[in-house]
């Protein structure tokens, strides 16, 4: 009954985001075209945070890494003049999910403290080699002119819009099959109690390592999506900061859900948007509207929309 209606709410917003380059055109806005794009894809990111820590409960402080590797990928790629959509987002997934497997199968071999650090510490040191790296913009980031080539003007606002709204649809389908599919189950109830799962045989390593790589894979998606939306990439969007901000987005919007970190990356960044135009303090205003909404709805905002309902919500 309770999936049901979460399912019916993600209709209703993918619904809405299908709806605005419309009335954002009727208004003379379609500025905000850019905006609400951007939003979609760090609500992609958020989606591929919360399998590993609202399903799998493995926490994760240095996630956005996958953004910059996705991103550097398409943005490396355009700028050896190869320009191929099929190529970019097949190499970017691949080259995420690569990196996923090889930090997953050494960090995933501990947990709590040091399975953050650890995390947190691969991440750093990726950013880093970023930051050394100047054949391609070093600290200054890497500018291209061509945006990834599917037959379709992914420079024209409202053809990207769609493209990226369509991408966030299939991700929310895919997620809610992989988490209510048997392994999704298994990786709900390694969360709660791995050592039972593994006192009965389930090879538990095995499964989170999976989950580690489908989350990185999709958040390398969004990072060449980001790349396609602003033609440039820089080392920042790897930075530890930026996993703070995924973290919020799906905590703010609630874990263990799908819809809820769409709602949460939304939410992040329309207060961002609207509070840095009336102080550079903002970051202070955002934390402590985040903590409000967190404490007044124990579940994020979904849980305060639906009156804090416990539900597993797959989308």
């Amino acid at each position: 009954m309770e999936d049901a209606r979460l399912r019916r709410g993600a209709v209703v917003v993918l619904a809405v985001f299908a709806l605005l380059p419309p009335l954002l055109f009727a208004i003379g806005e379609p500025f905000y075209l850019g905006v609400v794009s951007r939003m979609m894809i760090f609500a992609i990111a958020a989606i591929s945070l919360d399998l590993i820590l609202g399903f799998g409960g493995m926490v994760r402080f240095g996630h956005a890494v996958y953004l910059g590797i996705g991103g550097y990928t398409v943005a490396i790629l355009s700028h050896h003049g190869i320009t191929d959509g099929f190529i970019h987002f097949g190499a970017a997934i691949a080259i995420s999910g690569l990196a996923a497997a090889f930090i997953g199968a050494v960090s995933l071999r501990t947990s709590g403290v040091f399975f953050i650090m650890i995390t947190l510490a691969f991440s750093q040191m990726i950013y880093f080699l970023a930051i050394s790296v100047n054949a391609y913009g070093g600290d200054d980031g890497l500018a291209f002119r061509k945006a990834s080539d599917f037959g379709l003007n992914l420079r024209d606002p409202a053809t990207f819009y769609y493209f990226v709204l369509a991408a966030l649809a299939v991700f929310l389908w895919l997620s809610g099959r992989v988490v209510n599919s048997r392994f999704g189950m298994l990786i709900r109830a390694t969360k709660f109690n791995e050592s039972r799962m593994t006192a009965v045989g389930f090879p538990t390593f095995r499964y989170k390592l999976t989950m580690f790589v489908i989350a990185g894979a999709m958040c390398g998606f969004a990072g060449a999506l980001l790349a396609n939306l602003t033609l440039f990439m820089s080392p920042s969007i790897m930075h530890w900061s930026r996993s703070g901000d995924l973290l919020i987005m799906v905590i703010a919007g609630g874990m263990g859900t799908l819809l809820g970190p769409v709602l949460g990356a939304v939410l992040y960044l329309i207060l961002e948007q609207l509070l840095s135009t009336w102080t550079v303090y903002w970051p202070a205003l955002v934390g402590v509207s985040l903590v409000a909404l967190v404490l007044l709805g124990k579940r994020g905002l979904l849980g305060f929309v639906t009156g804090g309902r416990r539900s597993a919500v797959h989308g």
